[in-house]
């Protein structure tokens, strides 16, 4: 038994570092062929690596991206105490080394590699400087993608992540806060090096539609990013609280729903009444329904609705197995 444990287990990590290998080259795709070309700024290590690339354009945009990344690494490691899994070091070493690969590979020459003209990538059959919001889709869901390969098999390419969560410990600000401060902060850098053209770089013609786009690729991104990790969520957490259990709404949920629900039983905060709270997991198809009902037999009700990440047990998924679980 514990053999056969050993040989799954080994299995399900191959399957991960596949996984997270695939995910990885279709990042550096995204990046190389649709993002780099065209100077967008999508926040993170490599938004800041393309600004970089733009002012000292011998050293690639992997390369930069590697030397921000592993820094970042420890003072992850020293100042948060974060464990950096192997799974983590090992996409943060292979993003770049594919990237500065795949760039190679698409420029035809050391200066075409330096200037990193969409008219010189894969000999012109990727020029979209007349539709770069085509670019731009292409380049945010590709990378979408492969982020979401990657966090799908629980590893994480570090980042920016880690300078909110520094500031998050050190400065007591809030986490989602530090997050889109920094990367705002590297996305309007960004926009002032090259689309305005402060310091050495050659401005674009069109600074703010070089924002729109680089604020575009991040929305198309994070979305792509929480499909692929998460799926589309069908399934609607709800909370109703009512003054009394009601007799018909049980019947309705119990009959005509044909599901169940949580009963908890709980007072106001003001008033110091009874109240009963229910609880329950639906389809998204069926709230309405639900509420339409909840308007007709408890109209004083108080109803929440909101995303139910995963549901585990009777008629829902299934638990999954222990060796499927990063719990280290």
């Amino acid at each position: 038994m514990e053999k056969r444990m050993n040989v799954d287990m080994l299995k399900h990590a191959t399957m991960e570092y596949f996984a997270i290998t695939v995910g990885c080259f279709i990042v550096c795709v995204g990046f190389v062929c649709f993002i780099n070309p065209y100077k967008f700024v999508p926040g993170g290590v490599y938004g800041t690596s393309i600004v970089l690339h733009n002012i000292f354009p011998q050293m690639q945009v992997g390369t930069f991206g590697l030397l921000l990344s592993v820094p970042l690494l420890l003072l992850s490691y020293f100042l948060i105490g974060k464990h950096v899994g192997a799974k983590t070091l090992f996409t943060t070493l292979l993003v770049p080394v594919m990237m500065n690969g795949i760039s190679m590979w698409a420029y035809p020459s050391e200066e075409a590699l330096q200037s990193l003209s969409p008219k010189l990538i894969c000999n012109g059959m990727l020029n979209f400087e007349n539709e770069r919001i085509l670019s731009v889709f292409l380049g945010a869901t590709l990378i979408g993608i492969g982020e979401g390969f990657i966090m799908r098999a629980k590893a994480t390419s570090g980042g920016t992540d880690i300078i909110a969560m520094i500031l998050h410990k050190y400065l007591r600000v809030k986490f989602s806060n530090a997050l889109l401060a920094t990367d705002a902060t590297v996305v309007f850098t960004g926009i002032a090096i090259l689309g305005l053209g402060i310091g050495t770089v050659q401005p674009e013609p069109q600074a703010f539609l070089l924002a729109g786009y680089s604020l575009v690729c991040i929305f198309i991104m994070s979305r792509v990013v929480a499909f692929v990790v998460s799926g589309s969520k069908n399934n609607k957490l709800m909370f109703v609280v009512s003054n009394t259990d009601n007799i018909q709404l049980r019947e309705f949920i119990l009959h005509k729903l044909d599901r169940t629900a949580t009963l908890i039983k709980a007072s106001g905060l003001y008033s110091q009444e009874d109240k009963c709270t229910l609880m329950m997991v639906v389809h998204m198809r069926e709230v309405e329904a639900f509420t339409v009902a909840i308007k007709t037999i408890a109209p004083d009700a108080f109803v929440i609705v909101t995303d139910a990440y995963d549901a585990y047990g009777t008629r829902w998924k299934a638990f999954p197995e222990k060796h499927t679980l990063d719990i280290s």
